[in-house]
């Protein structure tokens, strides 16, 4: 009996074993029993979930999952007798396929009375979820002012629903200026932008919430909240319960929206179960993806309330195939219409529900790429999709991340896993036992006995033979043996590699180099390449016009149900004939052509690796400013824009939001924005120490790791270390991990243990003296207020790393002075992480020497930079945390 088995086993030095009988694994029972309820994956996790104290050490929390356990099957004999009843058929269908928990299970189920029997084995839940009702379009929203006064008496209001005290004066000055982004524009492409750093602390959530709510109210829908992070997501969502305190309203009023790829797919999940069934899957796993999905609050499997460890716990290829990947839609094949679930679809929900609703809170990512493919749909004179064409009024938390998010929405890359997917997409899949559904499939329905479109759709579909197939990265970079490329866009790839491998040193994640000048080999593919991509590219825009044409021709005849599969068939047209392809086409001319390098653009190549093999190659092109493509289609046309961030001002600076208004987009608008600034109310200066480790050598990763375990120990655990390389990382965890362990402190890594990056920071927030090594990423994504961390430490300087792209932007942004600002934002947002609450107490260590005090300068006010030895920091860490440097066990 444990707490994630997978996880178990790897610190045990042992392969992630199979699912038996044998193993008995506490979370999966949890799933079970509490679907959709969060519940960090470890023993500690469970205990805490279930209301009780935090049990330390091996032993404590062997017990407690024995404990838990038997709670847990506790709570299922008092369910009422229908939900035993459906539990109950699960819980024999997951029996018979061996689960562990079943006779426990069903023991506890059959404890009372159950009326009727279950029909089916309960895997059936599509036919048991909500259906979709439509209704009228809620119209345009209006421009009625807000007042900044009543903006800060919402805040009042907002606060005392949430049992908190009266609103803190920087709050509610919060509050009252960024009710300018909801005033009336003057002018078209000229909103009202404005820049607003909040220091942690000031509560800026509420802060814009209180003005956001006021102006959905009188004029909505709908104002967008829009995060880098899925966490703040659902932050986000939680903090509107004192916005819409009644749950039903709430779920009308506030909705969380993503991109279709997040959500459960019924029909992917039916054939899943089909399979099953068959004998080809997991039935254990997707029950317990029924048992969720009967609840969920929104079908959302990626940061939503679905366990993102559930598909972690065993290694079996079956138990992965119950995870988010395989049962979403993933790959643009969705029939709309002709789903036999379309009513009853989460996609469609969200959909739905984000057009009436007073709150959509998204991400930057899906406002971006949506807002540029409903531009891009406009300027043709078509009828955007619906989902973000009001973008009318937006608020861009974790504003510092715009620059980047734009860089990634407005990009373009033709590499082989691009390039399959577009097959894939066109031709269906064609490898033994792969679901999914081709154009034809999708279409030749609806099409019916139109020849000219019949004829489009087919040639489509051969032409696309052309792009890279089944098994395409074994051929042009096999691990043994010569190359062997089908096709002309493998061939191209093959050549891009030759290319790499000529003028690109190796790293531990790849290669890259200048497209050109290109070699002779690359220039000469590229030729091919594109004519094979134009030959895809003519069918499915004369698709597209034929489809044009049946909804405008046929108006009077079409139903409900084929006019939404043409229409849904028209945006993945739109985004692969008239966006990506294009822009692939345009890359290779420009090769072939060997043409002079355009300013605002910035192509290369490069190679991915997977354990120290070349899994891929890609060519990308970027644009060197990505505000101006942000700026056109999402920020010139909203009509009011709040961005804001901890950390967006760069006090070194002249003018300190002069780099803030060059990576949001504001610089380009003809008036600047209006600039805020608001300090952290917390006293850093008695409450945080920054300690700068003169002696170590940042080289040496045995004395990196040797630090990094005194300091864990003189922090009695607590401690978050960043890496600005995954290889530094394991090789430090390699070292360090067993003798915390020793000292009862366990030890999480990223890029090591089998959970992804949420599930490893709601561990670290769960155990109070745990440590966890990471990256960027858990920098970006961690919110762990209280002494589950209280020590930080970087392994070196994070100085932005010099590749291609990186070189262009500081060329044409200010050289070292852009170095410089990156570095010195990233080390602010990362110790803004360290102090979430008044009464926290924290230690930011820096292990690079080298690290130049400017870099320090965006700290709170107040915090001194102290340069020591690594013994004195030890005992500096001991002292300022209170543990006496006996690591606290």
């Amino acid at each position: 009996m444990l707490a994630h088995a997978a996880m178990t086993a790897r610190r045990l030095g042992l392969n992630a074993p199979p699912r038996s009988p044998r193993i008995f694994d506490v979370l999966e029972l949890w799933a079970f029993v509490r679907p959709a309820q969060f519940c960090a994956p470890s023993a500690a996790g469970v205990a805490l979930a279930l209301g009780r104290p935090e049990p330390r050490g091996a032993a404590e929390q062997a017990a407690a999952i024995r404990d838990c356990a038997q709670a847990l099957l506790a709570e299922v004999v008092v369910w009422n007798a229908n939900q035993r009843a459906e539990a109950l058929a699960q819980a024999e269908t997951m029996g018979r396929s061996g689960w562990a928990w079943a006779a426990p299970l069903i023991g506890a189920l059959r404890a009372a009375p159950i009326d009727r029997a279950w029909r089916g084995g309960g895997l059936d839940v599509w036919s048991r979820i909500t259906e979709w009702e439509d209704q009228a379009p809620p119209g345009e929203a209006g421009s009625k002012p807000i007042d900044p006064e009543a903006a800060a008496g919402r805040l009042g209001e907002l606060l005392a629903r949430a049992g908190l005290d009266e609103a803190r004066p920087t709050q509610r000055t919060f509050a009252a200026e960024t009710a300018e982004a909801f005033q009336p524009r003057l002018r078209e492409g000229e909103p009202r932008m404005v820049l607003a750093e909040a220091g942690t602390g000031v509560g800026k959530t509420m802060g814009y919430l209180a003005p956001a709510s006021l102006w959905a109210e009188a004029n909505g829908p709908a104002v967008w909240v829009s995060t880098y992070t899925r966490a703040l997501q659902r932050q986000i969502e939680r903090e509107s319960h004192a916005v819409f305190p009644d749950p039903a309203v709430r779920a009308r009023k506030a909705v969380v929206r993503k991109g279709r790829e997040n959500y459960l797919c019924l029909l992917n999940y039916q054939e899943a179960v089909n399979g099953a069934a068959l004998g080809n899957g997991d039935s254990i796993g997707l029950a317990l993806v029924a048992r969720w999905a009967r609840v969920t609050r929104d079908g959302d499997m990626t940061g939503g309330d679905f366990p993102a460890w559930l598909p972690t716990l065993f290694a079996t290829a079956p138990a992965l195939q119950a995870g988010a990947g395989n049962l979403v839609d993933r790959r643009g094949e969705c029939v709309h219409a002709g789903c036999p679930h379309y009513r009853a679809c989460f996609i469609e929900k969200a959909v739905r529900a984000s057009r009436r609703a007073d709150l959509v809170i998204a991400n930057h990512a899906l406002v971006m790429t949506q807002a540029a493919f409903d531009g891009a749909r406009a300027a043709r004179g078509s009828k955007g999709d619906g989902e973000t064409t009001a973008l009318k009024r937006i608020v861009f938390d974790e504003g510092h991340h715009l620059f980047d998010a734009a860089d990634s929405a407005f990009a373009a890359a033709l590499s082989g896993a691009e390039a399959a997917e577009l097959r894939r997409w066109i031709r269906g899949p064609e490898g033994r036992g792969r679901r999914g559904r081709g154009l034809e499939a999708r279409l030749m329905e609806v099409l019916g006995e139109r020849e000219e479109s019949r004829r489009a759709l087919l040639d489509a579909v051969r032409a696309a033979a052309a792009l890279p197939g089944e098994g395409w990265s074994g051929r042009i970079a096999p691990a043994t043996g010569e190359v062997s490329p089908m096709g002309p866009v493998e061939g191209f790839l093959v050549a891009v590699l030759e290319q790499l491998r000529a003028r690109a040193a190796s790293s531990e994640l790849g290669m890259e180099c200048q497209a050109r000048p290109a070699i002779d080999l690359v220039r000469d593919t590229a030729r091919a390449a594109a004519a094979a991509l134009g030959a895809v590219e003519a069918p499915l825009l004369a698709l597209a016009r034929h489809l044009e044409d049946v909804l405008d021709e046929d108006a009077d005849t079409l139903n409900g149900a084929e006019r939404a599969r043409i229409e849904g068939a028209l945006r993945g047209l739109d985004r692969r004939a008239r966006m990506m392809l294009p822009a692939w086409r345009s890359m290779l001319r420009a090769i072939d052509e060997d043409a002079e390098d355009d300013p605002d653009f910035v192509d290369w190549f490069d190679a991915t690796f997977l354990y120290g093999r070349v899994v891929d190659a890609a060519c990308r092109r970027h644009w060197v400013d990505p505000t101006e493509p942000l700026t056109a289609a999402v920020i010139a046309p909203a009509h009011g824009v709040l961005v804001t961030s901890a950390t967006l001002a760069d006090q070194t600076l002249d003018d300190p939001f002069a780099l803030a208004e060059m990576r949001t987009g504001a610089a380009r608008l003809p008036d600047r924005p209006k600039t805020i600034r608001l300090a952290s109310p917390f006293d850093y200066a008695a409450n945080a120490r920054c300690l700068v480790v003169n002696d170590v050598g940042r080289d040496d990763p045995r004395q990196v790791a040797a630090a990094l375990r005194e300091l864990f120990l003189a922090a009695g655990g607590g401690g978050l270390g960043l890496f600005t390389a995954i290889r530094r990382l394991r090789a430090v965890h390699e070292r360090i991990a067993a003798p915390l362990a020793d000292k009862g402190l366990a030890l999480y890594a990223q890029h090591v243990d089998p959970l992804e990056v949420g599930a490893l920071v709601d561990i670290f927030r769960a155990e109070e003296d745990a440590c966890l090594l990471g990256t960027d990423a858990v920098r970006d994504g961690v919110d762990v207020p209280g002494r589950s961390l209280r020590l930080l430490v970087f392994d070196r300087a994070p100085w932005p790393r010099p590749d291609i792209l990186h070189k262009a932007r500081r060329q044409r942004f200010g050289g070292k002075s852009y170095d410089d600002g990156l570095a010195r934002a990233r080390i602010a947002q990362a110790f803004g992480r360290l102090i979430r609450r008044a009464d926290d107490r924290g230690v930011f260590v820096m292990l690079d020497a080298a690290t130049p005090t400017r870099l320090f300068s965006g700290l709170p006010e107040g915090v001194q930079v102290e340069r020591m030895g690594l013994v004195e920091a030890i005992e500096a860490v001991a002292e300022h945390l209170g543990t006496g440097g006996d690591g606290g066990v």
